[in-house]
């Protein structure tokens, strides 16, 4: 059975797509079972340059990656989401989307990259892939298919705190 795992930002232009982006591609990687979606509260209807150009460079697949707004989510028919994960940043101000109904909930926060001076930005970006990148590769480590949802919770916060 897919583990389906939804990732919010506020925007759905860069954090979240970077994480939605890694963690499937790492997921095809692994042969694991495990599908990312990204959503934004208020999606800016988008994706940054800069998030598609560090996610290429990577040798990273973008096509049809989109900015989509959590609406998606909670239609009907929409998959069954075990794991939700928030990826805005607090210290930016910014109001992380809350979602109710998933089992396992995490923050993890990252910097937004959009927010570096310009002559920084492609940097930013990158080192902020990385940074996503390693966190889902964390996750996929674990066994998930025999996981319950408290020893999965207890997981993903030793990795934040990693």
């Amino acid at each position: 059975m897919t583990t389906h795992v939804l990732i919010l930002c506020t925007h759905n232009s860069a954090r979240s797509v970077l994480s939605e982006a890694m963690l499937n591609h790492w997921a095809r990687q692994l042969g694991r079972d495990v599908r990312a979606h990204s959503a934004g509260s208020s999606p800016s209807g988008r994706i940054n340059p800069y998030a598609l150009q560090v996610l290429e460079a990577a040798g990273i697949d973008t096509a049809g990656t989109r900015s989509k707004s959590w609406d998606e989510f909670v239609a009907p028919g929409a998959p069954e989401m075990r794991i939700v994960i928030t990826v805005c940043d607090s210290a930016a101000a910014e109001t992380c989307p809350y979602w109710p109904g998933s089992p396992v909930r995490i923050h993890w926060g990252y910097p937004d990259p959009s927010n570096a001076p310009e002559e920084q930005k492609a940097q930013a970006f990158e080192l902020t892939r990385q940074a996503i990148g390693y966190r889902m590769l964390q996750l996929l480590q674990l066994p998930l298919e025999t996981m319950d949802n408290a020893a999965l919770q207890a997981a993903l916060d030793a990795i934040w705190r990693s």
